[in-house]
């Protein structure tokens, strides 16, 4: 079973980052460009059964900090859900 999950800075927290490549987008001459946020997709493959709960710990556990970051579980073509908002 595959598993995507889509990790992001919570609105209001400072994303370094994305301040970076919002500046270099417009350095490059791309304007209307209003906000970058960078985020990281992380791909698992379960075994099939693993329940909601389980990857939602692996989340909240080491894969996100829920103190700063959200996340959402998303599995073959179906939403699994969001956590740490």
């Amino acid at each position: 079973m595959q598993v995507r999950v889509l990790v992001r800075l919570k609105p209001g927290v400072l994303d370094p980052q994305g301040r970076a490549v919002h500046h270099a987008l417009e350095g490059l001459g791309f304007a209307g460009v209003e906000d970058v946020r960078i985020g990281r997709l992380i791909e698992l493959d379960l075994a099939d059964g693993t329940d909601e709960a389980t990857i939602r710990q692996m989340c909240e556990k080491l894969l996100a900090n829920t103190v700063i970051e959200s996340f959402t579980i998303e599995g073959l073509g179906e939403g699994l859900g969001e956590g740490a908002n």
